[in-house]
């Protein structure tokens, strides 16, 4: 009689503990499922957009390409409030585009980070980058040029100095061991220059250039000159 008694109150016991144990599982399915359906809400909240972003430093003067897009920026998603209606989008929009500025890695582009190779090459028949470097600093305003710069090219003759070429647009600039030079940089003097040029003036450039008659000035946005 005892004995059974025992293996009664063992049951019930077991019985209780099975579904406090049960009764325990669905209140834990019960609470993630509320977790779930809060981070559900919440996410709603926020619509996301696609937006395009540097993935390594754009150098001032750049011009994207079809072949070079791809090696400077890449398409994410972000909470749309935080996507201006000036950004980039898309990638064939900035085909054909230099950086106004040096850019850093992780920016979010805009259109006003850039402006048409079209501004730059007007007037030109076929524009071409050109390349010279200059011996002498006093050449190139003691070195201080820099992408996107706007320059006169001289020529000084036994007859005096001439202007050759007006409102020419520096590309990009390089040190003496050739390293690009951001614009950042105020103090690194560049001495290996880029500029955009007609095709058909580049034989005259290189020729006057190699007789060392060649002198630049920076046209400063105030109009001035250096």
């Amino acid at each position: 009689m005892e004995r059974g008694k025992r293996e009664t109150v063992a049951g019930r016991a077991i019985k209780l503990w099975t579904g406090a144990i049960f009764a325990a599982f669905l209140a834990a399915a019960a609470v993630y499922m509320a977790l779930l359906q809060a981070e559900k809400n919440v996410l709603s909240e926020y619509e996301r957009a696609q937006a395009w972003v540097a993935i390594k430093e754009i150098p001032a003067g750049e011009l994207l390409t079809e072949a070079n897009a791809k090696e400077y920026f890449t398409s994410v998603l972000v909470d749309a409030q935080l996507v201006p209606e000036t950004a980039l989008e898309s990638e064939e929009e900035a085909n054909g585009f230099v950086a106004v500025a040096t850019i850093e890695k992780g920016v979010l582009l805009t259109k006003g980070m850039f402006q048409p190779i079209e501004e730059i090459t007007k007037g030109m028949q076929e524009p071409v980058v050109a390349g010279f470097k200059a011996e002498d600093l006093s050449q190139v305003v003691g070195g201080v040029l820099r992408a996107g710069d706007r320059i006169h090219v001289y020529a000084s003759e036994e007859e005096g100095t001439t202007l050759i070429w007006e409102n020419v647009y520096v590309q990009q600039v390089f040190d003496a061991n050739g390293h690009v030079i951001g614009n950042e940089d105020q103090e690194t003097a560049a001495q290996r220059i880029n500029v955009f040029l007609d095709k058909d003036e580049v034989e005259a450039f290189y020729s006057r250039l190699d007789r060392g008659s060649l002198r630049v000035v920076k046209i400063w946005e105030t109009g001035g000159k250096e």
